[in-house]
């Protein structure tokens, strides 16, 4: 009998104790939670921090962030207005509002990332179907570029830079964000902000806008080459008519500079051989004498020629007298 008592007495202690430790439930900073008797929310959100009371046993606690939670959607491939396939990476930030509508609706946060999923994926592809690719690039600030730009760009591009933008990108995202707002409130959720991360051309396209990008870069290659072998031609042109010019300046100055330097030679000659003619014509001898002769001529001379005057006047004896005969030359 008194072993059942203490038997007693210990299980209603430790009931005592769950009992008391079940009442109790701390909530943290960043975080709230929801009263949850008989799997049925009861009451309003607890959103402080602290120490908070509870029926034990019969209820239990959901706790949820109060915090900005992330929302990361898959890239879709979705047509422009102008049927330009692209792919479209969106990302936006949400909290839990209303944590009583968020369990009832959504459970948990796996499951509201799944709703986000189906409702901001529909809005965006609505808004990039219904809007042309360079209004989701561009802002509603840009400015079309200066005159000297444009001359580098051909015709057909020089018309979509000069295109004015009614919307951009900002005002596209606003949009998103304001129809996703109008679904998302039913289920406790407030969206807070919504983003294009990235914008991109599907391959296929990828590949014709770089082919595009390269071909044109060919062509401004090639004008800049031309531009300089036109350039490169007027110079050496200018370069050689100015060398021309310089060497028939040059050869004028020689040609006078000879001149003027043979006639002082012939008036020096003249006036140094005029007073000795016997001279004159002595060293004009010796001259010959040690000229070569020229191999396509022969010279055919007598012995008692007078071309070896002066040779035979060096032998003793010998007297000297005028030229008689004048040499032969043969040509051959």
């Amino acid at each position: 009998m008194r072993t059942v008592r203490h038997v007693a007495i210990i299980a209603l202690g430790v009931a005592s104790l769950l009992a008391f430790f079940g009442t109790f439930y701390t909530l943290e900073e960043g975080q709230q939670a929801i009263i949850v008797q008989f799997g049925r929310p009861v009451g309003e959100p607890v959103t402080e921090a602290g120490l908070h009371l509870k029926l034990p046993v019969v209820q239990e606690v959901r706790r949820f962030e109060k915090r900005l939670l992330i929302w990361d959607g898959d890239p879709n491939q979705i047509p422009t207005k102008g049927r330009e396939f692209i792919w479209v990476d969106t990302t936006a930030r949400w909290r839990i509002a209303d944590a009583k509508k968020f369990l009832e609706n959504v459970a948990s946060e796996t499951g509201a990332q799944s709703r986000l999923n189906d409702i901001i994926d529909s809005v965006v592809r609505d808004q990039v179907s219904s809007s042309e690719l360079i209004e989701l690039v561009r802002s509603a600030s840009w400015e079309v570029p200066k005159e000297d730009v444009l001359e580098e760009v051909p015709a057909e591009q020089e018309a979509e830079l000069k295109k004015q933008i009614t919307r951009g990108r900002e005002e596209i995202t606003r949009t998103i964000l304001a129809e996703a707002r109008k679904i998302i409130p039913q289920y406790g959720i407030e969206l807070v902000d919504v983003r294009i991360k990235r914008l991109d051309y599907v391959e296929s396209v990828r590949e014709k806008v770089y082919a595009r990008m390269i071909s044109e870069r060919k062509r401004i290659a090639a004008q800049f080459r031309s531009e300089g072998e036109g350039r490169s031609a007027e110079i050496l042109g200018t370069m050689g008519k100015e060398l021309r010019q310089l060497r028939s300046t040059a050869y004028r100055q020689v040609q006078e500079i000879h001149g003027k330097a043979d006639a002082a030679a012939t008036r020096i000659y003249g006036e140094v051989f005029g007073r000795d003619p016997e001279f004159y014509a002595f060293s004009r001898t010796l001259e010959m004498y040690g000229e070569k002769a020229n191999k396509n001529s022969m010279l055919i001379l007598t012995t008692d020629s007078d071309f070896y005057r002066y040779l035979k006047q060096a032998i003793p004896g010998e007297e000297p007298r005028l030229p008689t005969l004048a040499p032969r030359v043969t040509t051959r």
